[in-house]
């Protein structure tokens, strides 16, 4: 019998990226017993375990069927039983909290349970709290050891203060490489076909994903606070946030000339800019462009990397500062993995 088993819902980047580490001595302990994509799902043992399932899952496979997946975790006698979400469905993510009261351990980088909704968020806490658990490193920071430190800080009866930082590995990018040298858009061509944005680049640019992260990690350190009382300023402006996708693409150059003035402005006061996520003592939550000097912590960040900079009451005059990639499905399936062999 295998000490855990789990059954993976979403085989793209990141799942995929996953299954990889699944073959590794790492995994040994762990058995696959069903897999998923959104129209095809396989629970065959010998298909399981062939090294192309993600590529066999997209034209083969039967029919999505969430109750069969969950038959076979229940088939497999595993001490633990885990449901894996590598996916960004919010349908999904409302079913963790029903998961965990069921008995199945959840681990997931979606973030749209835990960083939406109050009501969904209490849902989580309260389904936690019957015993199963709940492994959300992936959801902020690619696995950066964000949340776990909070944790354990709390733990040990400290609390968090304010917080500030670069959430988004894509919108860090561009703003690390955004000297005024090149339009704004060209920066973001390239950002997308490095696949540092998602394919349409407004998921990134209207700062939306950075605001699930900053409730998950400020619910995390006990705020309780609700998805309107996070400020969020885009950077798209009104007459594209309606167009298709492609539309949106060829209209890029509409985003120049405003990011440009922003640009010059704080050049001009020897700043830079950089995409801020902001908490205060008080709740008062943030997230948009910002100037910063050139010797605070953000101007100093290089590629993809994400900071985290905790005030606490005990990290008080200097804060702790978490800093590293915050995208790649390498990274973010890694989390997934140490979230899941912590269980065993």
């Amino acid at each position: 019998m295998p000490s855990v088993a789990i059954a993976l819902l979403g085989t793209g980047v990141v799942g995929g990226a996953f299954l990889k580490l699944l073959n590794t001595p790492a995994a040994a302990a762990l058995r696959l017993v069903g897999a998923a994509n959104s129209r095809r799902q396989q629970t065959d043992p010998a298909k399981l375990a062939e090294r192309n399932l993600r590529e066999r899952l997209k034209d083969s496979g039967a029919p999505r069927d969430d109750a069969a997946l969950l038959a076979a975790l229940d088939a497999s006698g595993a001490a633990a039983k885990v449901i894996v979400d590598a996916t960004a469905s919010a349908a999904l993510a409302v079913r963790h909290a029903e998961w965990l009261a069921r008995g199945y351990h959840v681990v997931t980088a979606n973030k749209a349970l835990a960083g939406g909704e109050l009501s969904g968020w209490r849902a989580l806490q309260a389904a936690q709290a019957q015993g199963a658990r709940y492994g959300d490193s992936a959801t902020v920071g690619a696995g950066l050891p964000v949340l776990s430190t909070l944790r354990r800080l709390r733990h040990c009866g400290d609390a968090l203060l304010t917080l500030e930082g670069v959430f988004s590995g894509s919108l860090s990018y561009l703003f690390n490489s955004y000297d005024g040298s090149r339009p704004f858009s060209a920066l973001l061509r390239e950002a997308r076909e490095l696949g540092y944005t998602e394919p349409d680049p407004r998921a990134d640019l209207s700062g939306d994903d950075v605001a699930r992260k900053l409730l998950i990690i400020a619910r995390n350190a006990g705020f309780s606070l609700g998805c309107d009382e996070v400020q969020v300023e885009g950077l798209v402006p009104e007459p594209l946030r309606a167009l298709d996708t492609e539309t949106f693409l060829a209209r890029l150059e509409e985003l120049d000339e405003p990011l440009a003035a922003r640009h010059a402005e704080a050049k001009s006061r020897g700043h830079v800019l950089r995409f801020l996520a902001r908490l205060n003592q008080r709740g008062h939550a943030r997230v948009g462009l910002a100037e910063v000097p050139a010797n605070h912590p953000a101007a100093r960040l290089y590629g993809t990397d994400n900071q985290f900079a905790l005030t606490t009451t005990r990290y008080h005059t200097q804060p702790l500062v978490i800093q590293g990639p915050g995208a790649g499905p390498e990274v973010t399936a890694q989390a997934l993995l140490g979230d899941v062999l912590a269980l065993g």
